[in-house]
């Protein structure tokens, strides 16, 4: 009975935390986009350029002679016939997946900035949050490593070796 008493005093006697729930909402940090709708975004921008890829290196590298891969590749030289269309080449195989890179990063990475202490003006604190999700995260990758491919081939092939 002595105990129970003692630790009824004590939880009397215990100083209950300061709560502001305002303060709270400052702490929690959005994405700008959903994750899940930029992964299925995210695939859709790049399937053009990685189907095109695909047919090259199946092509080109497998020797495959199919003829769904000259199709793609008769598609994209008379895109660049063409004076009016010759930009769409360029906008669909490294636009879209830049286009996917960034949506994708929306999604993962929160920022926040607040100015700390009392007088409000002295300490900012800037934290930036890369959410783990592992689609988004591949997509991203993926999505660079196509940009890359066709920025590398462009260096390439207008580079001139002088003799």
């Amino acid at each position: 009975m002595k105990d129970k008493d003692e630790f009824l005093k004590k939880m009397e006697n215990l100083e209950v935390p300061d709560i502001n729930p305002a303060g709270h909402q400052k702490t929690v940090k959005m994405a700008i986009m959903n994750a899940e709708r930029s992964a299925v975004l995210g695939v859709w921008l790049i399937a053009v350029p990685c189907y095109f890829l695909f047919c090259v290196f199946m092509y080109y590298y497998f020797h495959v002679r199919i003829n769904w891969f000259e199709a793609m590749f008769n598609l994209m030289s008379s895109l660049d016939k063409n004076p009016y269309l010759k930009i769409l080449s360029p906008l669909l195989l490294v636009l879209l997946p830049i286009v996917g890179i960034v949506i994708n990063a929306l999604s993962i990475i929160h920022v926040q900035y607040q100015k700390l202490g009392p007088d409000k003006g002295k300490l900012k604190e800037f934290s930036i949050t890369v959410k783990i999700k592992i689609w988004n995260i591949l997509l991203i990758l993926l999505s660079l490593a196509v940009v890359c491919v066709f920025i590398g081939y462009v260096i390439i092939e207008n580079i001139t070796i002088k003799n």
